[in-house]
């Protein structure tokens, strides 16, 4: 039996016999959620009425979002069915600020969107214990990555990862990661091209500014830069995927060893073009200036062409074009190089998602019950609830057993305001969750169940795609390799007030100064700013960066062989 079928086996046998201990209101054995309140019966009286002692968890959510409405079906199954009542607080301003400020006060949440300062700063506290005693869900659901969770620093684990944990099959029609994405109306304009190399890429945005230098009355945008706060892989990441390599965070990884990438010529090479770009008008002026919120109501307004992003950081924009009826506008991601000879290496296979997910605080009243609550979670039937919603309301069952939508619930979940109301996705994207496919055979993701998917293609995409021969826009990508047993380099902590992380935090204060300035400086002014911008990189402590990444992959590749 394979490593997957045996973590499959492992977690439906100790779902099975935990269902009459886990925290009251989890849903008995359907293979199709209800959505109803099937109590177990220690949950019930005699007269089959629930008895759950209600309680109160906040948490802290790292990102900015939007609260759920009072009146949300999901978090009312939860309340009802565990007795939780859930408070959120969302980023408002710079998250360094921000947990800067709750660390100095010890002011904490319940629980928290993870993060490195917090595990320095003693605010998170140890799990592996209260898992072993009182969540045999999440052991079992952890089982093959228990090693990977420990802190190579001491040994405790302080996040339970939101990603990376697959079960059964794994479908892939939607693409999650990094890419250079084009609105699918520049590709239909010039006959679907088939787009390789950087220079395809900017040359057709180029052809379509020119041609269409308004959109709905609006300027055309030819190309976005995100870099703001944490989400700075918009301007620093892309020259590792130019030259075939995968998302390794700030190095390029060859043959085990690390070295970072941002002063090499091959970086030097995507600059200028986006040196050359700017001179040519195709830059948003403002993509330096702007914070997130703004770049996402540019994405939202049908206007930019294209942009260098993760597919998930932009999705709710995706989604309002989606609503606005823009199908014509969403994207295509591309995964480019340099050399059309060069393979592309954008889709890994997903890797634990170590440095993501919740932790509970140091302040938290009843650890017990949290992890006890999160546990539940990991049910089939809560699992269906946040992922496919509630049976005949948010999808229906075929006569084959498969989940499907009709195309007014495809609509709903593509409708911003819907969700606040009927989803639970804020709790959702960081909690621990299934992925690939439930016990029955049905995906955990609506949009990759494949005949979901079909059916569920708008015309427009079905053009898109049956011009390029595909099947989904996965097919876009290479298939990817085997992951290394270390990967990704980016999950590797610094460790807070280091020699590593005081270089890499000054390696990308210079490049959050430098790099915009040599992108926008006059052409014959770009060689000597990134002159500039290298030889202020030689002069950090680059060694003791490259150093701490090279252990911790030493480190890995011995301690996760086991």
């Amino acid at each position: 039996m394979g490593g997957k079928s045996k973590s499959l086996f492992r977690l439906s046998m100790v779902m099975l016999l935990s269902l009459s201990v886990v925290l009251s209101g989890c849903s008995g054995n359907n293979n199709a959620n209800t959505g109803k309140n099937n109590n177990s019966a220690s949950a019930a009286g005699g007269d089959g009425t629930a008895k759950v002692e209600p309680f109160e968890i906040s948490f802290y959510i790292g990102e900015a979002g939007q609260q759920p409405t009072p009146d949300n079906k999901v978090y009312k199954k939860i309340k009802d069915e565990l007795g939780a009542t859930l408070n959120f607080e969302f980023l408002a301003g710079d998250s360094e600020q921000k947990l800067g400020v709750m660390i100095a006060g010890s002011d904490y949440p319940d629980v928290m969107t993870s993060n490195t300062k917090l595990v320095t700063a003693g605010a998170l506290i140890p799990l592996e214990d209260l898992i072993e005693q009182h969540a045999p869900n999440l052991k079992a659901h952890y089982a093959d990555f228990w090693n990977m969770m420990k802190d190579p620093n001491d040994g405790h684990i302080y996040t339970l990862p939101n990603y990376g944990v697959y079960n059964g099959k794994v479908n892939s029609t939607w693409y999650s990661g990094p890419a250079f994405w084009i609105q699918k109306d520049v590709l239909k304009e010039f006959n679907y091209p088939k787009i390789k190399t950087l220079d395809e890429y900017f040359d057709l945005i180029a052809k379509y500014k020119e041609k269409y230098p308004t959109i709905d009355g609006s300027p055309t945008i030819g190309f976005e830069i995100l870099n703001n706060d944490w989400r700075n892989w918009g301007l620093f990441n892309a020259p590792q995927h130019l030259i075939g390599h995968p998302n390794d965070g700030g190095v390029v990884v060859k043959d085990g060893v690390a070295e970072i990438f941002a002063d090499k010529d091959y970086s030097k090479k995507y600059y200028q073009k986006l040196n050359e770009i700017n001179s040519l008008g195709l830059l948003d002026k403002e993509t330096f200036t702007q914070n997130y919120d703004q770049y996402m109501a540019k994405l939202s307004s049908g206007t930019v062409l294209g942009m260098f992003d993760q597919h998930w950081n932009f999705q709710a924009a995706e989604d309002s074009l989606t609503t606005q009826k823009k199908d014509n506008r969403t994207y295509v991601g591309l995964p480019l190089v340099y050399d059309a000879s060069t393979k592309d290496y954008y889709r890994d296979l997903g890797a634990l998602n170590l440095n993501n997910g919740f932790g509970i605080t140091v302040n938290a009243k009843n650890p017990e019950r949290i992890i006890k609550f999160l546990d539940a979670l990991m049910t089939e039937d809560w699992q269906k609830t946040f992922s496919w919603g509630f049976v005949d309301e948010d999808y229906i069952v075929n006569e084959k057993g498969r989940f499907m939508k009709t195309q007014e619930q495809r609509d709903n979940f593509a409708d911003a305001t819907w969700k606040l109301a009927n989803k639970a996705d804020t709790l959702f994207k960081f909690m621990p969750k299934t992925e690939g496919s439930f016990s029955d055979g049905n995906s955990t993701d609506g949009a990759a169940q494949p005949e979901e998917y079909q059916a569920g293609l708008k015309e427009f995409d079905k053009e898109v795609l049956a011009a390029y021969g595909y099947n989904s826009y996965v097919d876009f990508f290479s298939e990817p390799p085997a992951n290394p047993i270390y990967y990704p380099a980016w999950s590797i902590d610094l460790v807070d007030g280091s020699d590593a992380k005081i270089a890499n935090t000054k390696m990308n204060e210079l490049s959050s100064k430098f790099l915009p300035k040599a992108i926008l400086a006059k052409p014959a002014e770009f060689e000597q700013v990134w002159s500039d911008y290298t030889s202020e990189i030689g002069n950090t402590n680059v060694k003791a960066y490259e150093d701490r990444i090279n252990t911790i992959i030493q480190q890995r590749i011995t301690d996760w062989s086991k």
